[in-house]
């Protein structure tokens, strides 16, 4: 089944049709600048105009960086607050015209690379990070999704853990991807002694840098990077939608 997916990040929003029964991108993948405020409505608009480009029609999947239950947006780390309780799967559909299925963006992320990245098929416990403006999480347990974990804003080393190892921090404190590595161990030891998992799999940018920092990932869980890349979101946003209409 070809379906449309979306990720929508603090910088961009990035969106492609996708054969989800490989993975495979079916258009040319198209990015947008995300609005400044990212506002409801202007987000909506942008989402519209993507849509529009790509000259689709038909249900459409999009990776939210929030926490989504039921349709509706409950966190807003780094979003815009008036986000805050606003019904995003209407909004988005109304905009649009077409039904739209939303989700957390590191839990569609973490979908696409448990069905076609680096831990395929595994059943045993995944945790996924998606690491960039801030940190995600998803936590698979038997090949099933525990959602909206956010495990990125769990308390560490005195504020929350995004605002210690993120690539934003990265970037803002100018560190060396070695210096930045260390970082990242700390909180991944962390993390991995409160779940427990068999592999942590790191996707984001981060992931297409993994060998300058692997050296200094000492932890004893298995760490690897995610093989689908920046096109995760993508991939597991179209999945996500194909799970609800089946």
């Amino acid at each position: 089944m070809e379906i449309l997916g979306i990720d929508i990040g603090g910088s961009g929003i990035k969106g492609a049709i996708v054969d989800t029964a490989t993975g495979e991108l079916k258009s040319e993948r198209i990015r947008l600048v995300t609005p400044q405020p990212a506002t409801p409505e202007a987000v909506a608009q942008t989402l519209k105009e993507l849509v529009d480009q790509i000259g689709y029609k038909g249900p459409i999947g999009c990776g939210f960086p929030a926490r989504v239950i039921n349709g509706e947006v409950l966190t807003a780390a780094n979003i815009d607050k008036s986000w805050i309780n606003v019904k995003v799967e209407d909004l988005f559909s109304k905009v649009t015209g077409q039904k739209v299925f939303v989700a957390n963006d590191a839990d569609v992320a973490g979908l696409a690379e448990l069905t076609f990245g680096a831990v395929k098929d595994y059943k045993g416990p995944v945790l996924f990070l998606t690491i960039g403006t801030g940190i995600g999480s998803a936590l698979f347990i038997n090949g099933q999704m525990y959602p909206n974990t956010e495990f990125g804003h769990i308390k560490f080393k005195g504020d929350i853990a995004e605002h210690y190892c993120s690539d934003a921090v990265r970037e803002r404190e100018e560190l060396g991807y070695k210096e930045w590595g260390e970082r990242l161990n700390k909180f991944l030891e962390y993390i991995a002694f409160l779940t427990q998992p068999d592999f942590i799999v790191l996707g984001g940018g981060v992931s297409k840098k993994f060998e300058k920092y692997e050296s200094k990932l000492t932890l004893s869980t298995k760490v690897v990077p995610a093989t689908t890349l920046n096109l995760a979101g993508i991939i597991g946003a179209a999945m996500y939608a194909k799970s609800h209409l089946e």
